[in-house]
Order: structure tokens, then sequence, then C-alpha cells
């Protein structure tokens, strides 16, 4: 049909100008598109695109079969794509059978681990610059080719060794930045008992378990002033450890105190000793008087858990390993079991294991990304008051936050599928984006983002703080479209990735400054995908569910921290944000306003509101987005324009005057 050969020619032609990932996976053809009142593009009327897999691949005129190590290929995209296809054409694009960026660095930890090499021997890049099976197979053939096997990380069997850097990087920033009376590494879940009852005693067995296991949770931190260094030990708490109990509450009100005052304790942990773990039980008023004769046996419907770890002991990842684990114990009443020939790689072989890379070339690319960048510089963002570099942070924090409705939600997954960029990607790219026009067109941005930093399988189901803190520093052009942008946050970001495990402290190293007052520090990024199943935990028949409450228990390690969270299990409400500010610097109402500039941003460029004035992202410069709010215009209008009620021909008399 004719509509196919159009098709056929916008197809070539893309390919003849754009890279692979930046194809369209569908186009559909229209007569003319439809337009709103107001005569712009009516978002709502265009038709969906019929994503079918079949379709795609229909239009591939490619009938040559795979050979064998093409059909290993194949079977991997299938399991990365969650499809059960029979076949994929080996010259289809991976973009075009509804990969995106996510699924292709899944895609590449698939390989890496059937394939046995790393990053430094086959970067991810070309495999987003060549993405069929054909070219895939040609990339990974060149490993087996040349025989080369990435370092297979072991254990050493040691009970003592250096601190990671990671570890380094939270103790020294507790100890230098914050007072010793403020807590603000204390990581809290408090889950509360919904149907059923737990046994006490299986309880405390099924920690010790875990305990046992995950060596990491009973390690101490040790500053040797001798040598300077930060030492680690593994102790034996798991032995003795105890599940506190002396805490009730009657209402939700006493709940979220004592889950404040648990947040905000400094002593809780101790890391000199190795106490990094806590776990506690809160006895509901009700339930304690209604099961009485039963005493302290059982923990029962309305009882809230709190489980709580100390952050240089644990990260986000960590947290579904350590309930995979807990569930596991108590379900199948496991007992601990000492091993003296456990050959599991422990938390403490992996900080051994990162300093003897070869960080050569990580240390000759963090360089150029800083080159000539000024670190002392900050950004002008509209604080209220300012702090002495000398000062310790109050880590009293004012919070905002914002949910967005299905319509911006959908949009944002949306031009991320589209676009073949991360969730990540897009959020850093709208940040970028908003702090050029927040702080009056600075175009040298630079700002920390929290990386996984789990570059290995061998680290995928290990306990403990792997997450780095990197700067990343982006020079932006004022004419760019947002469109640009993000292609060149998504570039930057996959250039980070392969050298994220370099560690902050060599980077600062290297630029002769120390961690305690660096500006880009101060400024943070994350992006939190809620798993599906993280509301709910299931103990042998006791459910629980997550306590959460309106506003945030958090506490403010850095000046200025924006958060993203995408959850996709509400019916509404997926995406949202938390903006978090230092009361040290920001007053609430300002922290306030930059939230709901920063929602109006969104709404420019996600909103289908015919009243929202929706930019081009295609053309339209970053320059020409707006932070003034709509009832800002209205109000400024007013001001301009309306004539006092009470003034009777204004114009006339001075008309008059001015001739007279």
């Amino acid at each position: 049909s004719s509509s196919h050969m159009k098709e056929e020619e916008l197809r070539q032609h893309c390919q003849s100008h754009l890279p692979p990932h930046m194809i369209p996976s569908i186009f559909i053809i229209l007569d003319k598109l439809p337009l709103n009142p107001n005569g712009k593009v009516d978002r709502k009327q265009l038709p969906s695109p019929q994503f079918s897999l079949s379709t795609l691949l229909s239009a591939d005129k490619s009938g040559t079969p795979l050979n064998q190590f093409e059909e290993r290929i194949h079977t991997i995209w299938c399991q990365v794509l969650h499809s059960n296809q029979n076949h994929i054409s080996r010259t289809t694009s991976f973009f075009s059978v509804g990969g995106h960026s996510l699924l292709l660095i899944q895609l590449y930890h698939h390989y890496q681990s059937a394939f046995n090499f790393d990053t430094h021997t086959l970067s991810i890049a070309p495999f987003l610059q060549q993405p069929t099976i054909s070219q895939h197979s040609q990339l990974l053939q060149t490993v087996i080719m040349n025989d080369i096997k990435t370092t297979q990380w072991y254990t050493l069997h040691i009970n003592e060794g250096i601190a990671s850097f990671a570890q380094e990087r939270i103790f020294l920033d507790e100890q230098v930045r914050f007072s010793s009376d403020i807590a603000v590494y204390n990581e809290l879940f408090t889950l509360q008992v919904i149907q059923g009852s737990l046994s006490f005693n299986r309880l405390l067995q099924a920690f010790r378990y875990v305990l046992n296991e995950h060596r990491i949770l009973r390690t101490s931190l040790m500053f040797n002033n001798d040598d300077g260094i930060l030492r680690q030990c593994i102790t034996d708490l798991h032995k003795i450890f105890t599940i506190t109990m002396n805490q009730t509450f009657g209402n939700q009100n006493e709940l979220r105190d004592i889950i404040y005052r648990t947040t905000m304790n400094p002593n809780l942990f101790d890391l000199s000793t190795g106490h990094v773990f806590h776990a506690e039980i809160l006895k509901h008023q009700i339930s304690l008087n209604e099961n009485e004769n039963s005493g302290n046996e059982f923990i029962m419907t309305s009882d809230v858990l709190l489980i709580a770890f100390h952050h240089a002991a644990f990260d986000r990842a960590s947290r579904s390993i350590f309930f995979n684990d807990l569930c596991s114990a108590y379900n199948t009443n496991a007992i601990s079991i000492e091993d003296d020939d456990d050959e599991s790689l422990q938390y403490i072989d992996y900080s051994v294991h990162e300093r003897l890379m070869d960080m050569t070339t990580s240390r000759e690319f963090w360089c150029l990304q800083l080159e000539e960048y000024n670190l002392e510089h900050r950004l002008s963002l509209p604080v209220d008051r300012h702090r002495l570099s000398n000062d310790h942070r109050s880590s009293s924090a004012c919070i905002t936050e914002i949910s967005f409705d299905n319509d911006i939600s959908q949009s944002f997954v949306d031009y991320a599928s589209i676009h073949h960029v991360t969730p990540f990607q897009l959020g850093l790219s709208i940040l970028y984006a908003f702090l050029f026009k927040l702080t009056h067109d600075e175009n040298d941005l630079c700002i920390s983002c929290l990386n996984a930093n789990r570059y290995k399988s061998e680290l995928q189901n290990i306990m403990g703080m792997f997450v780095s803190t990197l700067p990343y520093r982006v020079q932006l052009n004022r004419h760019c479209s947002f469109d640009e942008l993000v292609k060149y946050v998504q570039e930057k970001c996959l250039s980070v990735l392969e050298h994220s495990h370099y560690p902050l402290q060599h980077i600062l190293s290297n630029s002769h400054i120390n961690q305690s007052n660096i500006p880009f520090l101060e400024t943070i990024y994350d992006f939190i995908t809620v798993p599906s199943h993280s509301d709910g935990l299931s103990l042998d028949g006791a459910s629980f569910k997550q306590v959460s409450f309106e506003q945030s228990l958090e506490v403010a390690k850095f000046d200025f921290m924006l958060t993203f969270v995408y959850n996709p299990m509400p019916e509404n409400n997926k995406l949202s944000f938390r903006l978090t500010c230092s009361r040290d610097l920001f007053d609430e109402i300002t922290v306030t306003n930059i939230g709901r500039r920063l929602e109006y941003y969104f709404q420019q460029l996600f909103s289908s509101n015919e009243t929202i004035n929706r930019i081009d992202t295609c053309f339209t410069s970053i320059s020409k987005f707006g932070l003034i709010l709509p009832e800002e215009t209205h109000e400024m209008e007013n001001v301009i324009f309306c004539r006092q009620s009470h003034i009777i021909n204004e114009g006339m008399f001075n008309l008059r005057h001015s001739f007279s």
C-alpha cells in the first residue's frame, strides 16, 4: 500500500540520518493532525500505536536463519524482553521489539554473566550503537575468540581488612560534616502486622541466621590514628544478638514519635563494636492487653517490627537480599551453622578486590570530566541564607513532595520509552534543564548522582554499602532543545557507567581537594523505581505492610537533593518527586516554591491539559521554558494593566497637565 511505502521511505530516511536507538519503532501515517479549538495538536485524539511484536518483525526481509551462537543470544533477548516469540530476526533492532536503554543495560548484564567479561573488556556503548542479534553476536565472539576472561572474585577467608571506599566515605562524612549528637545514616524499615502472628523465638533465630550469612551486618569499623587507615573487622555479634522489645504505642502519633526518635538517635549504632544492625518490636497497646497471657512469645496483629541498619553496612539494593533471606530463614526454621569452608563472597572480600583493580583508564576519564571546572563554584540557588564553610550541618530538613496524575506519569514513561532512555536519565535531564533556569542560565552545571555500583555479577547478592557518589558535569548550549539535552545526558550517563567504580576519594585527591566542603557534593540527584513486591512481606502466614506517614521523617544530608520515585503499582500518582533541602540554607516557603516551579516545568513537558502551554521538546530551546507560575503571570498582568477603581480618568488628567 502507499502508506506502507511511505513508512518504508521514512524508516530508510531515519536510518540514513539517525543512530539505531533513535529510530522510531512504529510510524503511523495520518492525512492530517487533529487540532483542538486553540489550533494546537490535540494529543488525546492521536491514534495509539498497535505495538505488536509480530507486526514489527513482519517488515524484516532477512530470511537468513540464526546460527547456534545467535540462537543463544536470541534466548537471552527473549528473557530480557519477556517475550515468547519463536523468532526475532537476526537483523531486527533491539529497540524495534520493545527494547529501550534500561532493558539494554539488563541485557548487557546478562551477557556479562553468560560470557564472563567485564566493562573494561567490552563496554556497553557498542551494544547500543549496534543493536541487532547479528551485531551483538559479532561483538561477543571477539571476547570468545580472544579468550578474554574477567577476573573472577573469590572469597579470601579473612576476618579483618581495610574498609571499602564506600565505607570510608560514609564514615568520614558522618564524622566531619555533622555533629555527633545527630544521626544521619540510620536506615529504618517499619512493618506492621496486618494478619496472623509471629513467633518471637523463630524470628530471633531467623535474624541470627541472616547475620551469620551476611557478615557485613556484624562488622566493626575502626579508624587507626597511627596510619590514618579505616579498618573493618568481622565480629561474632550474631551469637548474642537480641531483639529489643521495651516500647509500646497506643495510636499513630505515638508510633510516629517512636520512629522519629529512632531515626534521629545517634546512639542506635556503634560502628566500633560492629553494632550496625538493630531489630525492635513495638507492641500495640490493644494487642498487649488482649494477649497479656501469652507474654512476649508472639508478635500479634497491629504490632510493629522495626528494622534498622547503619548506612555503612547497607544500601538500597541490599533491602531485597535481606528480606528474601529473612523470609526464607523464618519459613524454613533455618539454624545458623558455622562453616569455616564457606566459599561465598563476603563484603570484606569485595573491599580487598576493589583496591586491586587497574583504575588508570578511569582516572583519566574523571580528570577529563572535571577539566577546567571551578570546583569551588556553588550553584546560584535561591537560598535564604549562607553557611560558613566550617559550620556543622544541622541535618534539619525542609521537604516538599509532589505527586503527578496518570496523564503526566504516563507521558513521562512514554517519552522515556520512545526516546530509548532510562527514567533515571530522563529525570536527570529535567533537573539540568530546571537548574539552568533556576540559576539564571548557568550552563556549566556539576552535581552529584548516586550509582548502585554493583558492576560485577558476583556483587548482585551481597549485602553491604556499594553506592558511589559521583560528579555529573554538563556544559549546556542554551539554544539546544530538550530532546537534544536528553540525548546529551544519556551519552553522559552511559560514559559514566563504565567508570562508576572509581571512588570519589580518588576523584577529589586527583584535584587536590578534600571531601568536607565540595559544592557539587551538596546538590544530589537520585531516581528510585519501587519494585512491585516491595510493600508486602509475609512470614509463614503473617502479613505485614510498610508503615508510612504523609510527611517524610528525613534528615538533610545535603543542601539540595531531588529524588524521583516511580511506583508502577498504584492506579494513580505513579510518579512523584521529593525535594529535600537543608534548613541551614532554605526556608520552608522557598522549598515549596521551588517544588511548585519544578511541577510546572513537568506540566510544560508532559501535561495534555489544554490550559498548559506545552513545550515542543524537539524544537523549543531550553532557554524558552518558563518558571513563572500561571497564577503569578496573571497577578503581574493585573498589576500592570488593571486600573484601580478609586482613580477616575487617570489618563485624561495626566494628558491635560502635560499640555497645560
